[in-house]
């Protein structure tokens, strides 16, 4: 399942590392190629709101592997797109497809016992995150090397592959619930009203990935300036530094198990916070960007695992649409934050990413202690 997550979920970051070389090609702004990220992450939404729920409905590993095979298709349909309106419109598809990681986490969450549930969501969450990390290192690295075109061609031959994998080895599942599929939306939009701890998750995990992607969106621009110059490759090999977030997901999983997730929520938050601050002052030096990278990977995946395991404290028959919920307002979260940086580097290069990362955090520190006003009630 961690494997599976990690693959499915990278289908979403191919993008970023190559967001310069798309630009030149098509003879674009990074502006309007910003646009690309932001359709995969209004895709991922979409598909997190339509598709997701039906994991507490329908057998999961048949929806996992035809959602799986939908992906493959749409990778394909990007690699020949002739121009941006195209990429953008099998971008959404990417997203809107690539849902099955999404299916696959409250999945586990539910096969394991409640004392070990932190545990099990970080160590599914780990390959998430290092398929994350994979996909920006692999995607530049061979964006540079043959043209972003084959990167989407090779991912797709991926899921194609990962499809008749997990067809063989994914266990079944069985559903009792019979609501109708209209019936199944609407009880979403109940659980969104009367869940207030959901409701202050979903805003503190949507400003925390916001601030993340107004980051990675705007990266490679930063490094293709002097006095860096890099391509796209060394854009993408900066995933390599993050590793951090993807190592400490089960430790922190674990630490929410033991101690409480509104701990680990401060911290997570908190670090991220540092990571700008690092971005800020230290932009000139390459050194301080590797460490900030480690800080942001570290703080936003650290800030995830606590809201997960949080939410995954309420009726096991809820799980799959509590995470379709969060995901959902997750990705729109992200979905602004690429647009905002791409627009904040537009108008006032890395100064106004750094300051676009920071202000989304301090909103996230206020979800934070609504948060808490929700538990202690």
């Amino acid at each position: 399942m961690a494997i599976a997550s990690g693959a499915t979920v990278a289908n979403l970051y191919y993008n970023q590392p190559l967001l310069a070389m798309i630009a030149a090609q098509f003879n674009e702004s990074a502006e309007a190629v910003g646009a690309i990220p932001m359709w995969t992450q209004i895709g991922y939404a979409m598909g997190i709101l339509l598709i997701v729920p039906l994991g507490d409905r329908l057998e999961r590993r048949r929806l996992i592997v035809t959602m799986t095979g939908i992906t493959a298709i749409a990778l394909l349909v990007a690699a020949v797109s002739p121009n941006l309106i195209g990429l953008n419109l099998a971008s959404f598809a990417i997203g809107a497809s690539a849902v099955s990681a999404q299916i696959l986490v409250p999945f586990a969450a539910q096969l394991c016992e409640p004392a070990q549930r932190g545990k099990v969501i970080g160590m599914v969450m780990s390959g998430l995150f290092v398929g994350i990390l994979m996909a920006r290192m692999v995607s530049g690295i061979v964006g540079a090397k043959y043209g972003w075109q084959v990167m989407y061609e090779s991912a797709s031959g991926m899921m194609v592959l990962l499809a008749i994998v997990l067809a063989k080895s994914l266990p079944r599942s069985r559903s009792t619930l019979a609501l109708s599929y209209p019936n199944l939306l609407r009880s979403m939009l109940d659980l969104l009203i009367h869940q207030p701890i959901l409701q202050s998750s979903a805003w503190i995990g949507a400003m925390s990935f916001a601030a993340f992607s107004a980051f990675w969106s705007t990266l490679v621009f930063l490094l293709r300036e002097p006095p860096y110059q890099f391509g796209s490759d060394v854009a993408g090999l900066f995933g390599l530094t993050g590793i951090s977030g993807a190592l400490a997901a089960p430790v922190v999983g674990r630490i929410a198990d033991r101690r409480s997730s509104s701990f680990t929520l401060t911290l997570g938050i908190s670090i991220t916070i540092a990571s700008f601050l690092v971005f800020w002052s230290l932009q000139a030096l390459l050194l301080g960007l590797m460490l900030g990278v480690v800080l942001i990977e570290l703080g936003v995946q650290t800030t995830q695992i606590s809201n997960q395991t949080t939410i995954y404290q309420l009726p096991v028959e809820f799980h799959s649409r509590l995470n379709a919920i969060y995901i959902m307002l997750y990705f729109v979260g992200g979905a602004i934050g690429s647009k905002l940086g791409t627009s904040a580097w537009n108008d006032w290069q890395w100064n106004g990413v750094c300051a676009v990362g920071l202000g989304l955090m301090l909103v996230a520190c206020a979800g934070a202690f609504w948060r808490k006003r929700c538990i202690k009630a």
